[in-house]
């Protein structure tokens, strides 16, 4: 399957494979132009000094990630959006809505929102992999309405009921 993609702008770095056999391609922030002021940290006691092509994420707080494209994916599919496991786990880098999706309809540029649920600052700079997405299928699904529906063993067990 083809799926076009744009870059809308020059800086922008088109989505890879780090395997061919891996399930999704690593999305790049696309910072180019972006700065943000700091301390320098290796200088204790110096003045502020520019970061440049790249954002700052204080601990509970969030930013949208340019990415520089966009895509046309076709009808009858959809690109879900995860967190790299490497941002969560070893960051505390995650996607504000957990799981971002793009349509098939959607033609603007694709922008990752991170939230930081660390207690550290995280920078990005421009390049880094930020997120992750494949493209599924869309079933063409009917709900059905209906009085009553069949029993299970489970039932209405909710949350731990088979166990912790």
């Amino acid at each position: 399957m083809n799926i076009k993609i744009k870059k809308i702008r020059d800086s922008a770095i088109i989505p890879t494979k780090a395997h061919d056999t891996d399930a999704c391609f690593d999305i790049y922030a696309d910072l180019k132009g972006r700065s943000f002021l700091d301390f320098d940290l290796d200088n204790p006691g110096s003045d502020l000094i520019t970061v440049d092509d790249a954002v700052k994420i204080a601990p509970g707080e969030w930013c949208s990630i340019s990415t520089g494209f966009c895509t046309e994916i076709p009808e009858g599919y959809f690109a879900p959006v995860f967190c790299r496991s490497g941002m969560g786990i070893k960051r505390h880098l995650r996607l504000c809505n957990s799981v971002g999706i793009i349509d098939s309809s959607y033609r603007g540029e694709w922008v990752v929102a991170l939230h930081n649920d660390g207690n550290t600052s995280q920078v990005i700079h421009h390049g880094d992999r930020i997120a992750q997405f494949t493209i599924l299928p869309v079933l063409d699904i009917n709900l059905e309405e209906v009085n009553n529906i069949s029993d299970t063993d489970r039932g209405s067990g909710g949350f731990g009921s088979t166990g912790v």
